[in-house]
C-alpha cells in the first residue's frame, strides 16, 4: 500500500522542515522527487538525503512567487504526477503591527506561490488526464491563533484555493486536498524561541508544547505520513477537504 512508483512528485519548499521529511517519504516509497527551494543548497541537501538512501529526484532552485521562475521550472519536469505545496513562510503580528510590507511579502511567497504551482502543473496534468495537488494550510485558517494575522489570512486562503481547485477540475481526474497543521517541531521553531526568548529555550519549547491538547508538538514524520495516503491512489476518492494533524488543537482546545 501507498507505493508511489512510477510517480513523479514536485515538493515545494522541500529543503527543509515538512518539505523535507514529506519529499523523503516520497522517495523512499519509489517515487521520482523534484525539490523546489528559494536556495539551490537547501534543495540539493533535501535530494542528498534521498539519494543516499537509495531514491531519485532533482533539485531545482526556484521563487515560487515569480511564476514566470515557476512556469520556466515546470517546464522542464517530465510527466508529474502529484504535486505538494509546503513554500510558505510565517510572520508574527496583528493587524495594527503588521507593516503593508510584510503583509504583502506573507502573501507573496504563500499564496502566490501556491497559485503559480497549481498555474504550472494544470496544464501537465491535464496531458495526463489525471494529477494530484496537496496544499499545506494550518490550524490558523480553523481557528484564531494570536499574533499570527498575516499568516493566518493567507492560510485562509490556501483553504479556499483547495476548495476551488478541488471543484474546478474534479471532472478532468485532478485531485486537491489541504493539511492543516498545528504547531509541528520544525528548524523554524527552534529558532523563533532561541530569538525571541533567549536563555528560556527549554521553558517556551515545554509551554509551546502543551498548547496541543495532546501535550507536545507533532513531528515533521508524522505530517508526511499523512501526506503520503492524501496523494498515494489509495486516497482516489478523497478531493476537497481539508486534514487537520493538530493533537486535538481544533476541536478538544477548550
Amino acid at each position: 500500500m501507498f507505493s508511489l512508483e512510477n510517480k513523479t512528485a514536485v515538493i515545494t519548499g522541500g529543503g527543509s522542515g515538512i518539505g523535507q521529511a514529506i519529499a523523503k517519504l516520497f522517495a523512499a516509497q519509489g517515487a521520482v522527487v523534484h525539490v523546489i527551494e528559494l536556495y539551490k543548497a537547501s534543495a540539493d541537501a533535501t535530494l542528498a538525503a534521498i539519494t543516499a538512501a537509495g531514491g531519485r529526484g532533482t533539485a531545482h532552485e526556484c521563487d515560487v512567487s515569480k511564476q514566470e521562475q515557476v512556469v520556466a521550472t515546470f517546464a522542464g519536469i517530465l510527466s508529474p504526477d502529484i504535486l505538494v505545496n509546503c513554500a510558505g513562510i510565517a510572520h508574527v503580528g496583528k493587524a495594527d503591527t503588521t507593516s503593508e510590507e510584510d503583509f504583502q511579502r506573507v502573501m507573496d511567497v504563500n499564496v502566490r506561490g501556491t497559485y503559480n504551482c497549481v498555474f504550472a502543473a494544470i496544464p501537465l496534468f491535464r496531458e495526463k488526464e489525471t494529477g494530484v495537488i496537496l496544499n499545506l494550510a494550518s490550524i490558523a485558517a480553523l481557528v484564531g491563533i494570536p499574533d499570527r494575522f498575516a499568516y493566518s489570512v493567507s492560510k485562509g486562503a490556501i483553504y479556499a484555493m483547495t476548495l476551488s481547485v478541488a471543484k474546478d477540475y474534479m471532472a478532468e481526474n485532478i485531485r486537491c486536498n489541504s493539511i492543516s497543521p498545528a504547531r509541528v517541531h520544525t528548524p523554524f521553531v527552534d529558532g523563533f524561541i532561541a530569538k525571541n526568548y533567549p536563555g528560556r529555550e527549554t521553558e517556551m519549547f515545554e509551554k509551546l508544547s502543551k498548547s496541543q491538547p495532546i501535550g507536545r508538538m507533532g513531528t515533521t514524520d508524522e505530517v508526511a505520513a499523512l501526506a503520503l495516503y492524501l496523494c498515494s491512489d489509495e486516497a482516489s476518492f478523497i478531493t476537497g477537504n481539508d486534514y487537520p494533524i493538530d493533537g486535538g488543537f481544533v476541536k478538544l482546545n477548550n
